[in-house]
C-alpha cells in the first residue's frame, strides 16, 4: 500500500496551518475580553455560539475511539454498533431538556462543584480524584494510543512519535483555552465530517466495483445484499457478538445508562454548554445531536465496506497483524487505499478527531483539578491568573503520563472501541444514579451519594467476576446470562451496568429514607425551565422520527 504521498503532506500541512493560525487568532483577540481570566480559560463564558459549542461536542466526542475503535466493531459486528450513535442523538435532547436547566440555575461550571453543592466536599473531592484518575488513565491513554496506532499504520512512522506529535498539537490548542477549543473545533469537525465522507463515499464505490459497478449508491446497494447480517440493528441470542450487544435490552437497558451518564454528567462533554445561556446551551446540543445522526456513515459503514473487500479478497493481509485478523485495523487499511491528495483529507480527518478529542479532554482534566482542587483544597486565595498557569501545566503533566502510560495499557489487544466501553461502565452506574436522584428527589443524602460512589464500582467488580465463582447458566432464559463461546455464561456488560444502576438506586433510596441523618442540601429544580420553544421541540421530533425510521428499516 502507498503511503502518505507529497501532495498528501501538503494537504495535512494545510489543516496544520489552518488549525493553528485561526486559534492564535481566536486566542489574540480574547485577550482584550473583560471576562474572568480562569472562567474565560476553563468555561469561554458566555462567548461559545451555539454551532461552537454542538460542533465542539461532536469534535471532543469523535475520535479513534469511533474511527479505529467503532470501523473495527462495524467489521466484525456490523451496523448494529451504531447504537452508541444514534442513540447519543436521542440523549442529547434529554440532557438539553432536563440536565442543562439544572445546571444553569444552579450555576454549575463543573461536575465535582455539582456534587459539593448538592452533597458535600467529601463526595466531590473523592470524585473529583476519581474522574482525574480514569480519564488520563482510560481516556486520554486511549485516544492518544489508537490515533498514534491509525496514523503510524498510514505514515509508516512509529508509535511513539505520533503519540508525540498529537500530544504537543493537542497540547498547543488546549493551553489557548475553551474559547480557542471551542472556534478551532468548528474547523475540526468540518474536517471530520467532509474527510469521512469522502472517505466513506470513496469505500462504497471500491464495494460497487465488486459487482461490476460503479459509484457509492451502487456500492451501498452490493453492500447491503452481500452482507446482510451486518445491517440487523438488533442482535439475536445466537450472534456470536451478542455479548457486546446484547438484543433489545440494549435499546431499553444499559444503552442508556451508557449515554445519560457520557453526556450528562460528565466535565469533558458539558464543559461546552457550561458557560452559555439556556437557550445557547440548548440550540448547540441539538446542532450536536443532528450531527450525532451522519456518525453511523462516517465511522461505521468504512468498517463494514472492509468486511466486505477483505472477504473478497481484495485487502490481502492488510487486516492482519502476525497472521491474525485484526478488526481495529480496517479503517486504517481504507485510508492506505484512497488516491493522493484525497488521502491527505481523510489523514486531516482523522488527525482532527483525534487533536480535537485530547484538547478537550486535557482541558477538562485542568479544569477539574485547578477548580476543584487546587483552588478549593489547596489555595483557596490563588489569583486568577495563577489558577491558569496552574491549568496549562495541568494539560502539560497530564499529556506527558498518557504517552508514558498508553503503551502499557493493552488498549490494542482487546478492541479499543470495547475497551473504553466496558472499563467506564464500571462507574457509569454509580455516577449516574448519583446525578439523577441529586437532581430530581429532595431527601437523596451525602451517604447514598457516597454510597453510589462505592457502591456502583463494587456491585459492577462483583458482577465481572461472578462468573468465575459459579455458574450463570440459569439467568439465561431470562437473558441475563450468555455463553461468552467458551462455554462459561456472563453477564453481557450492558447488562451488568442495568443492573448495578439500579441496584445502586435502590440502596441510595434505603440510606436517604431509613438511615437519614441531618440537614439535605437539595438544589433549585425551577421545572418551567424544561419547557422548550417550538423550534427546538420541532428539531427533537425529527430526530426521533429519523432514529424510528433507521430502526423500522433495518431492526
Amino acid at each position: 500500500m502507498n503511503l502518505i504521498s507529497s501532495l498528501d503532506s501538503i494537504v495535512f500541512l494545510v489543516y496544520f496551518v489552518v488549525v493553528a493560525g485561526y486559534g492564535l487568532w481566536v486566542y489574540r483577540r480574547k485577550k482584550s475580553a473583560n471576562t474572568s481570566a480562569s472562567h474565560d480559560y476553563f468555561l469561554a463564558e458566555g462567548s461559545l455560539t451555539w454551532w461552537a459549542i454542538g460542533a465542539s461536542l461532536i469534535a471532543s466526542n469523535i475520535s479513534a475511539e469511533q474511527f479505529i475503535g467503532m470501523s473495527g466493531s462495524g467489521f466484525r459486528i456490523g451496523m448494529a454498533i451504531a447504537v452508541y450513535e444514534l442513540m447519543a442523538a436521542a440523549t442529547l435532547v434529554i440532557v438539553a431538556v432536563f440536565f442543562m436547566p439544572v445546571y444553569l440555575k444552579n450555576r454549575i461550571y463543573t461536575m465535582p462543584q455539582f456534587l459539593e453543592q448538592r452533597y458535600g466536599k467529601a463526595v466531590a473531592t473523592t470524585m473529583a480524584l476519581f474522574w482525574l484518575g480514569l480519564y488520563v488513565v482510560v481516556n486520554l491513554t486511549s485516544i492518544l494510543y489508537l490515533g498514534a496506532l491509525a496514523i503510524g499504520s498510514v505514515t509508516g512512522i512509529g508509535v511513539f512519535p505520533c503519540m508525540l506529535f498529537l500530544a504537543v498539537f493537542a497540547a498547543i490548542i488546549t493551553l489557548g483555552g475553551m474559547k480557542v477549543i471551542g472556534y478551532t473545533d468548528v474547523i475540526q469537525v468540518t474536517c471530520l465530517v467532509v474527510g469521512g465522507l469522502v472517505t466513506t463515499w470513496l469505500a462504497l464505490d471500491l464495494v460497487a466495483k465488486l459487482g461490476q459497478g460503479h459509484g457509492a449508491l451502487q456500492g451501498f446497494s452490493t453492500l447491503y445484499n452481500t452482507t446482510r447480517d451486518h445491517f440487523e440493528m438488533v442482535l439475536g441470542r445466537d450472534n456470536k457478538n451478542y455479548m457486546d450487544l446484547p438484543g433489545l435490552s440494549t435499546l431499553i437497558g444499559g444503552m442508556w445508562i451508557v449515554n445519560l451518564n457520557y453526556w450528562g454528567c460528565n466535565q469533558y462533554i458539558t464543559q461546552r454548554a457550561l458557560g452559555a445561556d439556556l437557550p445557547t446551551a440548548r440550540k448547540g446540543l441539538l446542532f450536536a445531536a443532528f450531527l450525532k445522526l451522519l456518525m453511523p456513515m462516517i465511522v461505521v459503514m468504512p468498517g463494514i465496506a472492509a468486511f466486505a473487500l477483505d472477504r473478497a479478497g481484495v485487502l490481502g493481509d492488510a487486516m492482519r497483524v502476525g497472521g491474525e485478523l485484526n478488526p481495529d485495523r480496517a479503517y486504517p487499511t481504507l485510508l492506505a487505499m484512497l488516491p493522493s491528495g484525497i488521502k491527505g483529507i481523510a489523514f486531516a480527518a482523522l488527525t482532527a478527531a483525534v487533536v480535537a478529542s485530547l484538547a478537550g479532554k486535557a482541558n477538562s482534566i485542568a479544569t477539574i483539578f485547578t477548580l476543584d482542587i487546587y483552588q478549593k483544597r489547596l489555595h483557596p486565595n490563588v489569583t486568577e491568573q495563577k489558577m491558569v498557569w496552574i491549568g496549562r501545566m495541568t494539560v502539560v503533566v497530564s499529556m506527558l503520563l498518557a504517552v508514558v502510560i498508553a503503551p502499557m495499557m493493552g488498549i490494542d489487544k482487546k478492541g479499543g472501541f470495547q475497551y473504553i466501553q466496558e472499563y467506564t461502565g464500571f462507574v457509569s452506574p454509580g455516577i449516574l444514579a448519583m446525578f439523577l436522584l441529586g437532581f430530581f428527589w429532595k431527601k437523596t443524602t451525602s451517604s447514598a451519594a457516597m454510597f453510589a460512589t462505592i457502591g456502583g464500582l463494587v456491585f459492577s467488580i462483583i458482577l465481572k467476576f461472578l462468573p468465575t465463582m459459579m455458574d450463570l447458566s440459569f439467568l439465561a432464559p431470562i437473558g441475563f446470562s450468555h455463553d461468552n463461546g467458551s462455554g462459561v455464561y456472563e453477564i453481557p456488560f450492558l447488562d451488568r451496568m442495568f443492573i448495578v444502576f439500579w441496584l445502586v438506586v435502590a440502596g441510595m433510596v434505603l440510606l436517604s429514607t431509613v438511615f437519614a441523618r441531618g440537614k439535605v442540601k437539595a438544589l433549585i429544580v425551577d421545572t418551567k425551565l424544561f419547557k422548550v420553544d417550538g423550534a427546538f421541540a420541532l428539531g427533537s421530533a425529527v430526530i426521533c422520527v429519523v432514529l424510528a425510521t433507521i430502526y423500522g428499516m433495518w431492526w
